[in-house]
């Protein structure tokens, strides 16, 4: 058996510091596509350089797309060349998307109604990740996709062809990126379209995201209701030439946490007040628990309070939310997170993991459906964390390097998947 590589982070006693948040994950993957997609030629800057983006760009390049990368002074820059128009392959393409979900979701709506033959798989985890709601839309509109193991999930074959019809109702209860990806290739529809969403909602900012990057990009929708979206027909994407991608409003949630917990100040630059993501509202759970905050347009800084337990509903920004599980083992009292049964569908079942290797430190944690109840000991336990190849298991218990008997991360190198240098950033604002 291979042996699994470990980080051991020894007791720090403080926090302080600024950190230049790398790009969005969410918004790169985003910006990719509809860069290829528009008339003319977009440099995307600040791009994220990790595994998730990596299989966005090389689906691209095997898609035709034209991509060229660069340094500029430690910024990663992605001139891409749009095609104009939905993709033309005359040759069958399999495309290995790795547990990119921004990559399979958005791409999957796109080929249904591009020309060609497509087969979209990925890593096993992959494989567990429902894709079921998007394709029945789809396939509303005409789309001919066949799952080509388990029914719901992928990996997937579709034969694009065009669209046919006008309205369509989406079940937004499992992932936002479903009605995300739907509304992403709806343009090139011949016909406006009614865009009905059924279900509870999760992750609403992430749609807000994607209609404002849209509209970055030259395309508008309507919004009728809460739940109603009317997309004019043939619509095209137009480069705007350039697109600065925004720091990564979920990696903030690990230092702003850090500084809540122990010390600060710790500024993140990046994103702030202006930025488009949810994410960025952890900073406000942060105050809620005690913690000071200070915001700008374009940046956070926190510093510690006497940090308190709650009762927290934060469906609207699941990613950051594992970041609370870990900070509520240094509050007062109990910690309830609501309303995040999606936890289940990332790269791991998050809750899951999370309940098993809070329970690993000595807390007392409740297991629920849609939730999780934390209560932190007296004194913490030293740990031998396990990881679960998900990239913010590993980032969000390094906040474990404050208790007083350190942490032990396994397989750490998972932070690849979004932030390939996080521990390297993390330890440069912690003090022994």
């Amino acid at each position: 058996m291979k042996e699994v590589p470990e980080l051991h982070l020894e007791p720090y006693t403080g926090a302080q510091g600024r950190i230049r948040l790398p790009g969005s994950k969410s918004i790169a993957n985003r910006a990719l596509l509809l860069a290829a997609l528009a008339e003319g030629t977009t440099v995307l800057r600040n791009m994220l350089d990790s595994d998730d983006t990596r299989h966005m760009r090389a689906a691209l390049r095997q898609l035709g797309v034209q991509l060229q990368t660069r340094d500029i002074d430690g910024e990663l820059q992605v001139e891409v060349q749009g095609l104009g128009q939905l993709f033309n392959c005359p040759q069958p393409q399999r495309l290995f998307l790795g547990n990119a979900g921004t990559a399979m979701r958005p791409l999957c709506a796109a080929l249904a109604f591009s020309q060609g033959e497509f087969e979209l798989t990925g890593e096993p985890r992959m494989a567990e990740r429902p894709i079921g709601p998007l394709v029945d839309a789809l396939e509303q509109l005409g789309a001919q996709i066949t799952y080509q193991q388990q029914e719901g999930y992928p990996p997937l074959l579709i034969r694009g062809q065009g669209f046919s019809g006008h309205s369509v109702c989406i079940d937004g209860s499992l992932s936002s990126q479903f009605i995300s990806a739907l509304l992403m290739v709806l343009p090139y529809n011949q016909e406006d379209t009614l865009v009905t969403l059924t279900g509870e909602l999760v992750s609403l900012p992430y749609i807000e995201l994607t209609l404002a990057m849209m509209a970055r990009f030259g395309v508008e929708v309507e919004r009728i209701s809460a739940r109603e979206f009317r997309v004019p027909s043939q619509q095209s994407y137009q480069s705007p030439q350039q697109y600065l991608i925004e720091g990564d409003a979920s990696s903030a949630s690990y230092f702003l946490a850090a500084a809540a917990i122990a010390g600060g100040p710790i500024r993140v630059d990046g994103v702030g007040l202006q930025s488009l993501q949810g994410d960025k509202e952890f900073a406000r759970v942060l105050a809620q628990m005690g913690a000071n905050v200070e915001w700008g347009d374009e940046f956070i800084s926190v510093s510690k309070g006497a940090l308190r337990g709650g009762v927290f509903d934060l469906n609207s920004i699941p990613d950051a939310a594992m970041t609370i599980a870990t900070t509520a083992l240094f509050a007062e009292g109990t910690t309830e997170i609501r309303n995040i049964y999606n936890w289940r569908l990332k790269e791991t079942d998050r809750l899951s993991a999370m309940a098993a290797e809070l329970k690993k430190v000595g807390a007392e944690v409740v297991e629920g459906e849609d939730f999780i109840r934390i209560t932190p000991p007296q004194q913490l336990q030293h740990a031998s964390i396990a990881t679960y190849n998900d990239h913010r298991m590993a980032m969000c218990f390094a906040l474990l390097g404050f208790s007083d008997v350190g942490v032990t991360i396994q397989d750490p190198d998972c932070c690849a998947k979004t932030y390939p240098n996080f521990f390297h950033d993390f330890q440069s604002v912690c003090k022994k």
